[in-house]
């Protein structure tokens, strides 16, 4: 990897919400990235034209299909010459609670969410590692609800606390090749996937976890997700950064 700046970065999920923050914290950081999106090309081509910097490119993939996985990691691995970081943000979140979803929504639920959250992540890690040198960094977006769990979504808490753990397994299995994983397991964070929460009925309960008052913005994710991907945070391999403004404090 080469140096502070420069390297190349794939973030999954980066057309919009904390994926989109996270592909211009890099870009700002003088790093080419690769805007992964499932659906939105357009979102994604205008989040490329718009970051700083050169070399930038928008690849399309369905992170839950395996095949879609390969070649989007192919394709960033052939243009970039390498990849130094992955950032595993791609992620979906359903309600589905137990006591009034019907089975066939249940189970849709949960294969949706393990799927992209958890075995989708693991996909995309398993063929990225394969560009990555020493110095390669993999920063995986976990959740508050991993640990506390989170109302009606159980799915979603499962596969985040997989994911978890997956991170923290494989930091010990690449750290002999100079490689580092780490995770970020932020609470609320208003974006276009929760505005329904946070401005809605229930927005007052959400902003009252915290004792400020609010939730998170997507900046303060992506500022934590560079650090964690940067040359000095070697040493915080293994790690898992909780992102949400004291509403759930772990020893």
């Amino acid at each position: 990897m080469t140096g502070t700046s420069g390297r190349a970065v794939l973030v999954t999920g980066a057309s919009r919400g904390i994926g989109r923050a996270i592909a211009k914290a890099f870009a700002a950081n003088g790093d080419r990235v690769a805007v992964n999106y499932r659906t939105n090309d357009k979102l994604a081509e205008a989040l490329v034209d718009e970051l700083p910097g050169e070399g930038h490119l928008a690849v399309q993939a369905d992170i839950a299909d395996p095949d879609a996985v390969q070649r989007l990691v192919d394709t960033v691995a052939k243009a970039f010459g390498r990849i130094d970081v992955l950032v595993n943000n791609a992620g979906v979140f359903v309600d589905h609670p137990i006591l009034s979803s019907s089975y066939q929504d249940w189970q849709a639920a949960w294969r949706a969410e393990l799927d992209i959250n958890l075995v989708g992540a693991a996909n995309v890690t398993w063929c990225a590692v394969r560009h990555m040198s020493a110095g390669g960094r993999v920063v995986n977006m976990s959740s508050r609800g991993a640990y506390r769990g989170e109302l009606d979504c159980s799915g979603d808490a499962a596969s985040k606390a997989g994911l978890t753990a997956f991170g923290q397994t494989i930091a010990l299995e690449l750290a002999p090749r100079g490689i580092a994983v780490a995770s970020v397991a932020p609470g609320w964070v208003e974006t276009e996937m929760t505005t329904d929460y946070v401005t809605g009925p229930g927005a007052d309960a959400i902003m009252a976890q915290s004792p400020f008052g609010r939730v998170a913005q997507p900046d303060e994710v992506a500022g934590a997700v560079l650090y964690l991907a940067s040359p000095g945070a070697e040493w915080a391999s293994g790690a898992v950064l909780h992102l949400n403004g004291a509403s759930y404090l772990r020893c």
